[in-house]
């Protein structure tokens, strides 16, 4: 067990970022978790259960990213998710996190920011995810 929250996500900058940050277990087939956006224009974050298979279509997001694919992560899924498209040329990506946790009474709420994407972000992430399987003791399997 961590006894430091992980980011999973780590996009943009200081005052322009998006994370999905792990602050801990619960049970033996969950994480919690939370999505924070923090902008000049808006601050928030939003609570949520990562599950294994979140984790698991993270690294199936992550290659489609890396592929220039548009991904939406936890789309779907209880809470928010998560959708980047990647401007490759421009070393960019516009990423919006949603939530229609509402059942879409209002529809959904999002937030879009565009962030910085180079290739070597890719290295960081793939080093973020297996930290967590690993810390979390988390296989395919399970």
């Amino acid at each position: 067990m961590a006894e430091e929250p992980i980011d999973l996500v780590r996009l943009g900058y200081d005052s322009n970022s998006m994370l999905v940050r792990i602050t801990g277990g619960q049970g033996a087939d969950a994480l919690i978790g939370e999505f924070v956006v923090d902008t000049p224009f808006v601050r928030g974050s939003l609570r949520t259960s990562i599950q294994p298979d979140d984790l698991w279509r993270w690294r199936d997001a992550l290659d489609a990213l890396d592929a220039d694919h548009e991904v939406v992560w936890r789309d779907g899924s209880p809470g928010p998710r998560l959708h980047i498209e990647r401007e490759a040329d421009q070393e960019l990506a516009h990423v919006t996190v949603g939530d229609n946790s509402l059942g879409g009474v209002v529809g959904d709420t999002t937030v879009s920011i565009t962030v910085p994407m180079t290739d070597s972000w890719f290295d960081d992430a793939y080093e973020r995810l297996d930290l967590i399987l690993k810390t979390w003791s988390l296989t395919e399997e399970q």
